[in-house]
């Protein structure tokens, strides 16, 4: 736990609680935090790791927050840096902004019915805030001697993804448009309000904005080369390909799943095929939903 530099100025702190990423882009100006972890309390731990790294060095101030998308295990820590930072702007695409607090809240009240889980309290106690300065396309930030470049390369993930680019280190944050981690078996994360039509598209520009030996770093897991964004981008397009594949034969939804072969376990697959067939559009499907 804490932060390792990956490049030059960039630390990646990878936390147990959902294998997450918390990154630290260093500039003159000071530090951009790249999502902030799953809820207040977790927060102040990255905190903690924050000013343990920075202690004795001249960048020690967080100027800027950044939410590579919506979902709490990425934005539940806003506050946290706002309290302990003063009022840093808190960047993200705009469709993420406006989705941050009904996805919050949604999650909540999925911990409301689990009384067990060990972060429950944390969870529902933590204050959901957005991010309050938004790009449709894409922004440079400027922290002094380096550029940082937000780019939305479109929907996967969400409907709100967006990349972190450091072009003087050849570093990309790929926040989960990119999955690594054990936790889920090398799987994408598809999950209700995922957009697997849109996916593969996005990933082609997020492989144009890398090179040979570009460092991707994911919201989940370890960093990887364009090698294994390139795997996985094929296995997301097969995935694609497949469900419209289906949905073009008349294969109806709910049968979808056993009706061909897939590259990932086809119980992670479940709101892919749905939000699959829904993005087909009504004039390509032999069938309705069913």
């Amino acid at each position: 736990m804490g932060f390792t530099e990956i490049a030059d100025r960039i630390w990646v702190a990878r936390y147990d609680w959902f294998d997450v990423n918390v990154t630290l882009v260093g500039g003159d100006r000071g530090l951009l935090v790249v999502d902030t972890h799953a809820s207040e309390s977790a927060a102040r731990g990255v905190v903690d790791d924050v000013r343990r790294l920075v202690a004795g060095r001249s960048a020690r101030t967080v100027v800027g927050v950044v939410n590579t998308h919506e979902h709490f295990d990425h934005t539940f820590g806003n506050g946290v840096f706002r309290h302990e930072y003063g009022e840093i702007p808190i960047h993200a695409h705009e469709v993420a902004a406006e989705r941050t607090v009904v996805a919050g809240e949604r999650i909540k009240d999925l911990y409301d019915t689990e009384p067990h889980d060990p972060h429950r309290d944390e969870v529902q106690r933590t204050t959901i805030v957005p991010a309050d300065r938004t790009f449709s396309s894409a922004i440079a930030l400027d922290l002094g001697d380096r550029m940082v470049e937000l780019v939305h390369p479109g929907r996967g993930h969400t409907g709100g993804d967006l990349v972190v680019r450091v072009p003087d280190a050849d570093v990309l944050l790929a926040g989960d448009l990119v999955e690594e981690s054990a936790m889920r078996h090398g799987v994408p994360g598809f999950g209700a309000d995922c957009y697997p039509l849109d996916w593969p598209l996005s990933l082609d520009i997020v492989l144009g904005l890398t090179g040979a030996a570009s460092v991707v770093v994911p919201g989940h897991g370890a960093p990887v080369g364009r090698d294994f964004v390139e795997e996985q981008r094929n296995a997301i397009g097969i995935v694609a390909e497949t469900i419209r594949d289906l949905a073009t034969r008349g294969v109806p939804v709910a049968q979808a799943l056993e009706a061909a072969e897939w590259p990932y376990p086809r119980d992670e697959l479940g709101h892919a095929v749905r939000r699959g067939y829904e993005q087909v559009p009504r004039s390509q499907r032999r069938l309705p939903l069913v």
